[in-house]
């Protein structure tokens, strides 16, 4: 389900000033298809531009985040992970064995947790759901 999303086109919206450093992170975070960490982020970025230092990963995630342009998840690993804030809503399987996340929708589990919300006198506005699993072949073989 990863899509595609402008980084560079959401900064110029919400007035961040696009330097050729942030205009390289915006690109690989744009490309990604996993979720990486600032480690991934910042070899990812040298590749393109050696001069980035991790330093300046981290400040642009932080102001790409406080931009709301980019979400930050804790997936148990003891690393923030990040990926562009989506266009749409998804949630989020993680696999404790190797860390991939593997994102999805299911439009009745949805529908579930606003009946539960409302069931507790709320009306849900938000949510975020990462589960976390070992795939069943491997168990099998374990």
């Amino acid at each position: 389900m990863p899509q595609t999303i402008d980084l560079e086109a959401l900064c110029a919206e919400r007035g961040l000033r696009i330097t050729d450093q942030r205009r390289v992170i915006a690109k690989v975070l744009s490309e990604s298809s996993d979720h990486p960490d600032v480690e991934a982020l910042h070899e990812r970025a040298s590749a393109i531009d050696p001069k980035i230092s991790i330093a300046t990963v981290y400040r642009t995630v932080r102001l790409f985040e406080e931009a709301g342009i980019l979400d930050r998840h804790d997936f148990g690993d003891g690393r923030s992970r990040y990926e562009p804030v989506p266009e749409a809503h998804h949630d989020h399987l993680i696999d404790v064995e190797t860390g991939k996340v593997v994102e999805f929708v299911d439009p009745e589990l949805e529908a579930l947790q606003k009946q539960i919300a409302e069931k507790l006198g709320y009306r849900l506005v938000d949510h975020r759901m990462e589960l976390y699993g070992v795939r069943i072949d491997r168990e099998d073989k374990a």
